[in-house]
């Protein structure tokens, strides 16, 4: 009998998937009837945990050192009666005004260094100490009242952390941060480049953060300032977690990722034992929900990767959102499919915002499962409730990895810094959506990938793809070369290897550390209009076995061989019979560069083509049509496969020749599956002898 290995549960008081939602009871304390048909609701739609807490500052410290703590000892009593848990949240997210009226200083500055009014979320100074004193009382008293309450299963810290404060406080702490790092002004002015424009810094009070009415155009300057602005809300994040942690260190800590644009969230990970984030796609925006599907899939692997072990899906909607330019409602099947997607992808848990609509406010129309009329007779709350029955049945899938041979490479840094680098099409060089365009060409194929960082250990891939790796420290470079020298394949794209860890541009010709790797050397790159075009000629007889012609657009650059193979050559402009796709075979391994931006139908038959070589697995080896995916997770016994049809039409998959029976009842399957509109089949499998 095989060995079977996963994790363990989140936590051990339930030893199930998790299925709840953000709850506010703390809006109708007026009302007790409403808190009791919650409890009836709740058990109702099969969900065994809420996230309590998180906006309730207000509610449990009323006046400055006066805390209610009587209703939350009624709700979690009240939980552990009906076998209902929670995850206990510190209220940092949204002060109340007593806070913001007395102590003037925990009010954000903005970047033009005017301080704002009381109001909206996360409107405080990470860096203040009276708000980090504040924080700590609240936090402390929660912990000691609750860190053993039999129905707390864990803290949520705070809620979607984001933002930055520029006040002096914040001012003080940057420059102390960049002392730190840099050592001298001569380092730093090196390292910013400062003598562009006579900005040279002779004094440590002469740095201020970025402006808009100041310093904004260095880029090295921006760059450690996005970084430092991390930092301080992980020391901020690492605040909290200390003061919850001394009452009972076995409960894990959790804080809700939403906005990728701001923080490094590997930061966070280092700090956090579970990893949990929000998702709220704009489902039917198209004609199908296929590229949709494949950028949720993109994010769930790579809040999934940041640990290598199962996150939560803490925050979703059961219907609509309020705050989208469109709120359209999901379509049938859709809930149930887009919250398995998650499970399928590494999720330990479907929870929502929220449980029950506000009655007032800037969410009173966001989406829940308990709508204004307050009963259980809605088409979502049956939703819900069928998704809660599944849950209940497939909790074996728990703790379970999601393997992968395949990884994409994603910084923050590089993300932030290619953003800003006013480079070769400022109307938008289209980051995201070439990470996203790269990752969909695998979802499509059924091919797990993990999504990394440039400082996670490479050696368990197969396969390696870095589209636009524009910042490449030395060391990134040298990490990528020694994966192809012992025999990984690496794919990277034009507009790589340009810059280093400062926004300095490397010398000596690009893509700088690649190039030896690469092969080639870079002299130009060209930006496109919008209207423009060029195209890819393969190459006779290339060993990749790839015919015909396909069309590029937005960026070409013009490359020079040394030492690789030209696959392809360019069709258009000036530059027509250079070379835009070329292949190095270096030590045991090839590296791969696509000089230009190329469609979804290069990167579907160029991938295929490198799956077979590289022997990547496939979760199934059937047809899988546009819009319908597969993924697995396994406990090295049993291999949980979910098939999942995104393409808004009714699909047949003939499963391979392996032993399938359905997931929740056992039934053995075989010969051809089908797939409704929105529809999902679950099934297992003995996995494979290694």
């Amino acid at each position: 009998m095989k060995m079977t290995h996963k994790f363990h549960p989140i936590s051990p008081k339930l030893p199930v998937l998790m299925h709840g939602a953000d709850y506010n009871p703390d809006q109708w304390l007026h009302n007790p009837q409403v808190l009791e048909e919650d409890i009836r609701l709740m058990k109702l739609a099969g969900c065994n945990v809420m996230a309590i807490g998180i906006f309730a500052w207000a509610a449990l410290e009323p006046a400055e050192g006066t805390f209610t703590f009587e209703w939350m000892d009624r709700i979690l009593n009240t939980f552990a009666e009906n076998g209902i848990y929670a995850w206990l949240s510190t209220p940092s997210g949204a002060r109340p005004a007593w806070m913001s009226e007395r102590y003037p200083e925990v009010r954000r500055v903005e970047a033009n260094r005017v301080r704002n009014l009381h109001g909206i979320r996360h409107n405080h100074c990470f860096t203040s100490p009276i708000y980090r004193e504040k924080t700590a009382i609240i936090n402390t008293k929660l912990a000691e009242r609750y860190g053993n309450h039999p129905a707390v299963i864990g803290w949520h810290i705070s809620n979607e952390f984001g933002g930055d404060c520029h006040c002096a406080y914040c001012q003080d702490a940057f420059r102390e941060w960049l002392q730190q790092k840099y050592g001298s002004l001569e380092a730093l002015n090196a390292a910013w480049w400062t003598s562009f424009w006579a900005h040279t810094i002779t004094d440590w009070s002469q740095v201020e953060s970025p402006a808009p009415h100041g310093e904004y155009m260095v880029h090295g300057h921006n760059l450690d300032w996005r970084r430092f602005v991390t930092d301080q809300t992980v020391n901020f994040c690492k605040h909290e977690i200390d003061v919850v942690r001394g009452s009972n260190p076995a409960l894990p800590v959790t804080t809700n990722m939403h906005l990728i644009e701001g923080l490094d969230y590997r930061k966070f990970a280092e700090i956090l034992d579970v990893i949990s984030w929000d998702a709220y796609p704009t489902w039917h925006e198209g004609q199908n929900d296929s590229q949709l599907g494949a950028s949720i899939a993109f994010y769930h692997d790579l809040f999934r990767s940041l640990k290598k072990k199962p996150f939560l899906l803490m925050e979703s909607t059961p219907s609509l959102t309020n705050w989208q330019s469109v709120s359209k409602l999901k379509q049938p099947g859709m809930h149930r499919l887009s919250s398995l997607q998650a499970v399928a992808h590494g999720s330990d848990s479907v929870q929502y915002f929220q449980w029950r609509k506000s009655r007032g406010s800037s969410e009173k129309f966001h989406g829940a499962v308990v709508d204004h009329c307050g009963h259980e007779y809605t088409r979502v709350f049956k939703d819900v409730a069928e998704l809660g029955a599944t849950l209940s049945n497939i909790s074996e899938v728990i703790g379970t990895t999601t393997p992968s041979d395949t990884a994409i490479l994603f910084d923050w840094d590089n993300r932030w810094a290619v953003k800003d680098a006013q480079g070769p099409r400022n109307m938008g060089i289209h980051y995201e959506e070439t990470i996203l365009a790269h990752h969909q060409a695998f979802w499509e194929q059924g091919v797990p990938v993990d999504v990394i960082g440039s400082e996670d250990d490479l050696s368990s891939y197969k396969l390696i793809v870095a589209p636009m790796l524009y910042l490449c420290r030395e060391e990134t470079g040298r990490k990528l070369e020694r994966f192809v020298e012992q025999g990984g394949t690496l794919v990277t794209t034009y507009w790589s290897g340009i810059v280093n860890e400062h926004d300095l541009c490397h010398l000596g010709g690009f893509p700088g550390p690649l190039r030896k790797t690469l092969g080639i050397w870079a002299e130009e790159i060209e930006g496109l209009y919008d209207h423009d075009r060029n195209g890819l000629s393969m190459s006779i007889d290339n060993q990749l076995g790839l015919t015909g012609t396909f069309e590029s657009h937005e960026i070409c650059e013009l490359i020079h061989t040394e030492g690789a193979e030209v696959l392809g050559v360019y069709t258009d402009s000036f530059y027509a019979g250079q070379p835009a796709l070329t292949v190095n075979r270096f030590g045991k391994g090839k590296a791969y560069h696509m000089a230009t931006r190329l469609k979804a139908d290069f990167l579907q038959a160029f991938y295929s083509k490198l799956i077979e070589q590289t022997g990547v697995a496939r979760v199934m080896n059937s047809y899988l049509p546009q819009g319908v995916t597969v993924q697995v997770r396994t406990d090295t016994s049993t291999e949980y496969v979910f098939i999942m049809n995104f393409s808004g039409q009714t699909q047949h998959i003939s499963l391979d020749d392996r032993d399938y029976t359905l997931l929740e009842s056992n039934e053995t399957v075989n010969g051809v599956i089908d797939l409704p509109v929105n529809g999902i089949v679950l099934l297992k499998r003995p996995a494979k002898e290694v």
